[in-house]
């Protein structure tokens, strides 16, 4: 059985650079080319929602040439695949808050999103300038605006009120996390719909991550027992 929906951490272009003697920017650019792959791929399978990590709130504290070339590849992307995209029919969204962004980068994101809202494939979720505690707090204050403002009693809450404030609204939780490059950790990523998400981690670097690799991890899922916190049968 497929995932309905598939969250990666695009994790280890920096050390991809170092262990091929090679400018940090190229990893990058290596690791797009991973990502296209993986668009690909998720479309063509017929996955309903693929959440990629791509610049967390954290990543500002970089480098500014490094952040600078990360924006850089932002913009290229959008600009470079969104015929294709929308060719296939991928609609695409936004998770954290683009206005940081560089003109450039922040007015192709908002073009991209605006050109494929209609689209009825593969829901692409890109995370810019995104973290989850963030995410989470941002939905807990409109939720409290909603009670202050008189169209929702706060002791009559539920999930699903709290639910329509995150980014990712209407779609459902995270079925699997993908995590490349060697740690073993959430990073601060879709740590609310990652409740019950099954995790995969690898050793290998983003940037040699290929549509194989992605199918293991699919498999792996496939494999698994989800109990949602019941009883093994």
């Amino acid at each position: 059985m497929l995932p309905r929906h598939v969250a990666v951490i695009m994790d280890g272009n920096g050390r991809w650079a170092r262990k091929h003697a090679v400018g940090v920017a190229l990893g990058h650019r290596r690791g797009v080319e991973a990502l296209r792959e993986i668009v690909r791929y998720s479309s063509d399978a017929g996955i309903q929602v693929l959440s990629l990590y791509a610049f967390s709130t954290e990543n500002w504290s970089r480098p500014q040439a490094e952040v600078g070339a990360l924006m850089r590849l932002v913009e290229d992307f959008f600009v470079s695949e969104i015929e294709e995209l929308d060719e296939k029919q991928v609609s695409i969204r936004i998770l954290g808050e683009i206005g940081a962004l560089p003109d450039g980068a922040r007015k192709a994101a908002a073009a991209a999103v605006e050109r494929t809202r209609d689209n009825g494939g593969l829901q692409l979720n890109i995370a810019l300038n995104y973290g989850a505690r963030d995410e989470i707090l941002r939905a807990a204050k409109r939720l409290a605006q909603e009670a202050a403002g008189g169209f929702l009693h706060a002791a009559e809450a539920t999930r699903e009120d709290f639910e329509r404030h995150l980014y990712t609204a209407s779609q459902p939780d995270v079925d699997l996390l993908i995590r490349p490059g060697g740690e073993r950790r959430l990073s601060n990523f879709l740590l609310y719909q990652c409740a019950y998400a099954e995790l995969v981690f690898t050793d290998k670097l983003w940037p040699d991550f290929t549509a194989e690799d992605f199918k293991e991890a699919l498999k792996a899922f496939d494999s698994r027992e989800r109990r949602f916190g019941g009883r093994e049968a």
